[in-house]
């Protein structure tokens, strides 16, 4: 299968004339006398069945036993490649062109500032960690180099989008997008590599073979995906990605915020993205609807807010989808909660008790969440309410549901609440609510009263007791009028725990609090702490270290644990 082209009668240009790839037998001659000709003596013969790595492992070692390569920057060692090149021309053993002379110099390089031929002295771990990475404090040894390695992507970068703004007009000209969108990646692929070798050809422009795999690269982002955000939505460390205008986009990596060097061309381009984003789930983005929250089809929540209430440009926030599992054990492995915690919240999960998550933005609420649900017994039927899809429950009986904005009319919303009363009528087990905002707060706390034991959901709030005093206000929100009292007895019976998650100042995400609620005492409602994570400094390396303790008091909780079977387990989990 084929994408049409334009019938403009533009001829393929010939093997002959598209310069080869590193891989074609030709380049592997050349490059083999390149890199053999420097470094043996001058009348020796090549073994040409060598590979050409084992010839640039040569270049490699004579440029580090060489005279004056010690201390040589990155343009410097380049030109001692060149020079190499140089010599064989001059002695016509084979002719290299400009493509192919880039390309040996590009992988020498890195072997030569990745990977040296010498066994240096290790450098301490601790140079090479993710947090070092990602504060900005990379080894001082190394500053140098990495400058150079950073100014020589973009030049890279200004070279690919130099070719891209000539070759992308002719290559729209050439095919049926309509047609080419509906290929499968890797069919596209390799249809617009050869296209593009031959507009590459036709208009005179000379990329090595990495700079062309670049260029197709960011033509299919453009084409199918979302452009240079790419890249950044493919990096599994990265969990959100902040677009503050056209040439400033910010990702959040091991819980630190970090500039990018990623940018689009112009705010132009900024829209022509946010309108691909929203036009897949059926929305408009523009100034008479200038904000839109909205779902990746990988699951990743878009918020997405333009002028001229965003003044400085378009602006994108996405909060990826976790593809990687995680679970209480992998949370306690990365220390967000002790081996006791994680036991305890899962016997709470599993005896059916109501939890209530609080945290700040992005402190691990919906992470959380996730975690305890996979304690949720397979027969059981859970719905799940949320305003963007982010949970995902394992369980065979789930029911997903997600709210509605209204249209460009103003109708046809459908709100939280509206979902949570519906769930009550489906026969649900558990509802589990994504996250509490408003007036749904009373017909929730109604459901986890009315036999919907074992019930979770989440609300924004920096401490336990601040949830509690926020769910009592949603609960006005409604528009029942009830004594603060009658409210607040409503919610010391609905709620059982209440789990305090904060992402601290050294970008790790750790639960603070267990907390249970007790009951009521006058018209206070009473809770007590069964953990509280305790600060006790910060490491050489800035991180945070602390303690997680337990209060010592006897759990609330263990009636019901023992009703369930997990009495003992509860014992044992609090010694």
């Amino acid at each position: 299968m084929s994408f049409g082209r334009r019938s403009d009668g533009t001829p393929a240009a010939s093997g002959r004339d598209i310069p080869p790839s590193a891989s074609s037998p030709q380049v592997h001659e050349n490059v083999v006398a390149f890199a053999d000709a420097g470094h043996v003596d001058s009348d020796a013969e090549f073994d040409a069945g060598l590979e050409p790595t084992q010839f640039e492992e040569k270049i490699v070692a004579a440029i580090h036993d060489g005279d004056g390569a010690e201390g040589a920057s990155r343009g410097e060692v380049a030109a001692l490649v060149a020079r190499t090149a140089e010599k064989v021309l001059g002695r016509g053993y084979r002719k290299l062109n400009q493509i192919e002379q880039r390309d040996l110099i590009t992988r020498v390089l890195n072997q030569v500032y990745v990977a040296p031929v010498r066994a240096e002295p290790a450098e301490p771990v601790a140079s090479l960690t993710p947090e070092n990475m990602s504060t900005g404090n990379p080894d001082p040894a190394s500053a140098y180099s990495l400058e150079n390695l950073k100014t020589e992507k973009r030049q890279v970068s200004k070279v690919v989008e130099d070719a891209r703004r000539k070759v992308q007009p002719e290559l729209v000209e050439r095919i049926d997008v309509g047609t080419a969108v509906t290929l499968p990646r890797e069919e596209l692929e390799a249809q617009i590599a050869d296209i593009v070798t031959e507009i590459l050809h036709e208009e005179k422009l000379q990329l090595n073979q990495f700079e062309q795999q670049d260029l197709i690269k960011v033509l299919l982002d453009e084409m199918l995906g979302l452009g240079p955000l790419e890249p950044l939505l493919a990096d599994e460390d990265i969990t959100d990605i902040m677009v503050n205008g056209y040439n400033q986009i910010y990702i959040e990596r091991f819980g630190k915020l970090e500039l990018t060097d990623v940018a689009f061309r112009d705010n132009k381009h900024v829209m022509n993205i946010s309108t691909r984003i929203v036009s897949h789930i059926g929305r408009r983005i523009d100034e008479s609807n200038p904000l839109v929250d909205a779902r990746l089809a990988d699951g990743s929540r878009v918020n997405i807010i333009i002028p001229p209430l965003a003044i400085d440009g378009p602006t994108i926030s996405i909060r990826k989808f976790a593809k990687k599992k995680i679970t209480l054990d992998v949370m306690e492995d990365q220390n967000n909660l002790s081996t006791a915690m994680a036991k305890v919240l899962r016997i709470s999960a599993r005896a059916q008790l109501n939890i209530l998550i609080s945290g700040g933005t992005g402190s691990g609420k919906t992470t959380l969440l996730n975690a305890l649900s996979q304690m949720i017994d397979h027969g059981e039927r859970v719905v799940t309410i949320e305003d963007a899809a982010e949970l995902q429950l394992q369980q065979p009986h789930v029911v997903r549901l997600e709210t509605r904005p209204a249209n460009l009319e103003g109708q046809g919303a459908i709100t939280m609440r509206d979902l949570v009363k519906n769930a009550l009528r489906m026969r649900p087990d558990r509802i589990i609510l994504g996250e509490v905002r408003g007036s749904e707060a009373v017909d929730m706390l109604q459901a986890m009263n009315t036999g919907h034991e074992g019930s979770m959901c989440t609300v924004h709030a920096n401490r336990p007791r601040e949830a509690l005093t926020r769910l009592e206000n949603m609960v006005g929100m409604a528009g029942i009028n009830l004594p603060a009292k009658a409210v607040r007895t409503q919610i010391a019976a609905a709620l059982d725990i209440i789990v305090q998650v904060s992402r601290m100042r050294d970008g790790v995400r750790r639960i603070t609090h267990v907390m249970e609620v007790v009951g009521m005492e006058g018209d206070v409602v009473t809770t007590q702490d069964l953990f509280v994570f305790k600060y006790e400094g910060d490491d050489p390396s800035g991180r945070i270290t602390g303690t997680y303790e337990y209060s010592g008091v006897r759990p609330h909780l263990t009636t019901k644990a023992e009703y369930f079977g997990l009495g003992r387990a509860l014992t044992e989990a609090l010694r």
